[in-house]
Protein backbone atom coordinates (compact mmCIF):
# COMPACT_ATOMS: atom_id res chain seq x y z
CA UNK A 1 0.00 0.00 0.00
CA UNK A 2 1.16 3.04 -0.64
CA UNK A 3 2.44 5.28 2.70
CA UNK A 4 3.22 8.77 2.65
CA UNK A 5 5.40 10.88 5.14
CA UNK A 6 4.13 14.19 5.64
CA UNK A 7 5.32 17.31 7.76
CA UNK A 8 3.33 20.11 8.20
CA UNK A 9 4.55 23.23 9.83
CA UNK A 10 2.82 26.56 10.35
CA UNK A 11 2.52 29.81 13.30
CA UNK A 12 0.38 28.03 15.94
CA UNK A 13 -3.63 29.11 15.29
CA UNK A 14 -7.14 27.21 16.37
CA UNK A 15 -8.14 24.51 13.96
CA UNK A 16 -4.83 23.25 12.10
CA UNK A 17 -5.45 19.86 12.78
CA UNK A 18 -9.26 20.12 11.87
CA UNK A 19 -7.75 21.84 8.81
CA UNK A 20 -5.28 19.54 7.58
CA UNK A 21 -6.94 16.16 8.48
CA UNK A 22 -10.24 17.20 6.78
CA UNK A 23 -7.91 17.86 3.56
CA UNK A 24 -6.33 14.56 4.16
CA UNK A 25 -9.64 13.02 4.68
CA UNK A 26 -10.77 14.71 1.79
CA UNK A 27 -8.33 12.78 -0.76
CA UNK A 28 -8.53 9.62 0.74
CA UNK A 29 -5.43 9.67 2.76
CA UNK A 30 -5.97 7.66 5.87
CA UNK A 31 -3.46 9.12 9.00
CA UNK A 32 -1.93 5.83 10.63
CA UNK A 33 0.76 7.17 12.51
CA UNK A 34 1.37 11.56 13.65
CA UNK A 35 2.93 13.42 16.40
CA UNK A 36 1.68 16.76 16.59
CA UNK A 37 3.16 19.72 18.70
CA UNK A 38 3.39 23.15 19.45
CA UNK A 39 7.02 24.79 20.08
CA UNK A 40 7.64 28.69 21.04
CA UNK A 41 4.51 29.44 19.26
CA UNK A 42 4.67 27.37 15.96
CA UNK A 43 2.94 24.08 15.58
CA UNK A 44 4.39 20.76 13.65
CA UNK A 45 3.00 17.64 12.72
CA UNK A 46 4.36 14.53 11.47
CA UNK A 47 1.95 12.00 9.36
CA UNK A 48 1.73 9.32 8.18
CA UNK A 49 -1.02 8.50 5.66
CA UNK A 50 -1.99 5.71 2.97
CA UNK A 51 -4.71 5.74 0.23
CA UNK A 52 -3.34 8.76 -1.66
CA UNK A 53 -1.27 9.79 -4.09
CA UNK A 54 1.50 12.71 -3.21
CA UNK A 55 0.12 14.66 -5.56
CA UNK A 56 -3.62 14.74 -4.04
CA UNK A 57 -1.69 15.19 -0.82
CA UNK A 58 0.42 18.04 -1.45
CA UNK A 59 -2.74 19.67 -4.04
CA UNK A 60 -5.31 19.34 -1.16
CA UNK A 61 -2.98 20.89 1.52
CA UNK A 62 -1.50 24.07 -0.58
CA UNK A 63 -4.53 26.05 0.01
CA UNK A 64 -3.96 26.12 3.60
CA UNK A 65 -3.38 29.75 5.34
CA UNK A 66 0.01 30.03 6.37
CA UNK A 67 1.21 26.21 6.59
CA UNK A 68 4.15 25.11 5.34
CA UNK A 69 3.92 21.43 4.23
CA UNK A 70 6.10 18.61 2.63
CA UNK A 71 4.81 15.14 1.39
CA UNK A 72 6.90 12.09 0.38
CA UNK A 73 6.55 8.78 -0.48
CA UNK A 74 7.88 6.11 2.35
CA UNK A 75 8.20 1.97 2.13
CA UNK A 76 6.26 0.90 4.82
CA UNK A 77 7.61 -0.21 8.06
CA UNK A 78 9.60 -4.05 7.69
CA UNK A 79 9.50 -6.30 10.74
CA UNK A 80 12.87 -6.31 12.04
CA UNK A 81 12.45 -9.56 14.11
CA UNK A 82 14.49 -7.92 17.02
CA UNK A 83 12.75 -6.22 20.17
CA UNK A 84 14.56 -3.88 22.16
CA UNK A 85 13.66 -3.14 25.93
CA UNK A 86 11.85 0.02 26.40
CA UNK A 87 13.73 2.63 28.58
CA UNK A 88 13.16 6.12 29.30
CA UNK A 89 16.27 8.69 29.97
CA UNK A 90 15.29 11.91 31.07
CA UNK A 91 17.97 15.07 31.42
CA UNK A 92 17.08 17.96 34.04
CA UNK A 93 19.41 20.89 34.11
CA UNK A 94 20.57 24.49 33.71
CA UNK A 95 20.41 24.46 29.69
CA UNK A 96 23.90 24.36 28.08
CA UNK A 97 24.93 23.56 24.41
CA UNK A 98 24.75 20.12 23.27
CA UNK A 99 23.50 18.52 25.66
CA UNK A 100 21.17 16.84 23.24
CA UNK A 101 23.81 15.55 20.97
CA UNK A 102 25.83 14.08 24.29
CA UNK A 103 22.97 12.03 25.23
CA UNK A 104 21.76 10.70 22.08
CA UNK A 105 25.50 9.71 21.37
CA UNK A 106 25.93 7.68 24.27
CA UNK A 107 22.95 6.14 23.72
CA UNK A 108 23.42 5.36 20.18
CA UNK A 109 26.74 4.09 21.38
CA UNK A 110 24.99 1.86 23.50
CA UNK A 111 23.08 0.66 20.09
CA UNK A 112 20.01 2.19 21.79
CA UNK A 113 17.29 3.43 19.39
CA UNK A 114 15.69 6.52 20.38
CA UNK A 115 11.56 6.41 19.13
CA UNK A 116 10.40 9.26 21.17
CA UNK A 117 12.51 12.71 22.21
CA UNK A 118 11.20 15.72 23.78
CA UNK A 119 13.06 18.66 24.87
CA UNK A 120 11.91 21.96 26.75
CA UNK A 121 13.44 24.70 27.96
CA UNK A 122 11.14 26.51 30.69
CA UNK A 123 13.21 29.40 32.07
CA UNK A 124 16.50 28.06 33.35
CA UNK A 125 15.72 24.70 33.41
CA UNK A 126 16.42 22.51 30.65
CA UNK A 127 14.08 19.05 30.25
CA UNK A 128 15.03 16.07 27.71
CA UNK A 129 12.99 12.78 27.90
CA UNK A 130 13.46 9.89 25.64
CA UNK A 131 11.89 6.82 25.04
CA UNK A 132 14.66 4.35 23.94
CA UNK A 133 14.42 0.61 23.36
CA UNK A 134 18.20 -1.02 24.33
CA UNK A 135 19.19 -4.54 23.41
CA UNK A 136 18.85 -6.85 26.10
CA UNK A 137 21.34 -6.51 29.11
CA UNK A 138 22.75 -2.98 28.03
CA UNK A 139 21.19 -0.73 30.68
CA UNK A 140 23.46 -0.85 33.38
CA UNK A 141 26.05 -0.30 31.44
CA UNK A 142 23.98 2.46 29.53
CA UNK A 143 23.11 4.11 32.81
CA UNK A 144 26.33 4.35 34.02
CA UNK A 145 27.55 6.52 30.97
CA UNK A 146 24.66 8.80 30.93
CA UNK A 147 25.31 9.52 34.75
CA UNK A 148 29.08 10.06 33.74
CA UNK A 149 27.67 12.07 30.66
CA UNK A 150 25.54 14.04 33.19
CA UNK A 151 27.99 14.61 35.46
CA UNK A 152 31.06 16.31 32.43
CA UNK A 153 27.74 18.27 31.55
CA UNK A 154 26.25 19.46 34.64
CA UNK A 155 23.12 18.18 34.48
CA UNK A 156 20.91 15.42 36.31
CA UNK A 157 20.48 12.03 33.81
CA UNK A 158 18.53 9.08 34.65
CA UNK A 159 17.84 5.69 32.99
CA UNK A 160 14.47 3.45 33.85
CA UNK A 161 12.62 0.71 32.37
CA UNK A 162 9.46 1.87 30.92
CA UNK A 163 6.77 0.22 32.12
CA UNK A 164 4.35 -0.56 29.21
CA UNK A 165 1.40 1.52 30.34
CA UNK A 166 2.84 4.26 30.62
CA UNK A 167 4.01 4.29 26.99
Amino acid sequence: MNELAITVLGPDRTGIVAEVSEALAGVGANLSDSTMTRLRGHFTMTLICTGASASEVEKALAPLDGLLSSVRAVEPEKESGVTGEPYLVSVHGADRLGIVAAVTRVVAASDGNITDLTTRLTGPLYVLIAEVDLPPGAADRLAMRLAATGQELGVDVTLRRAESEVL
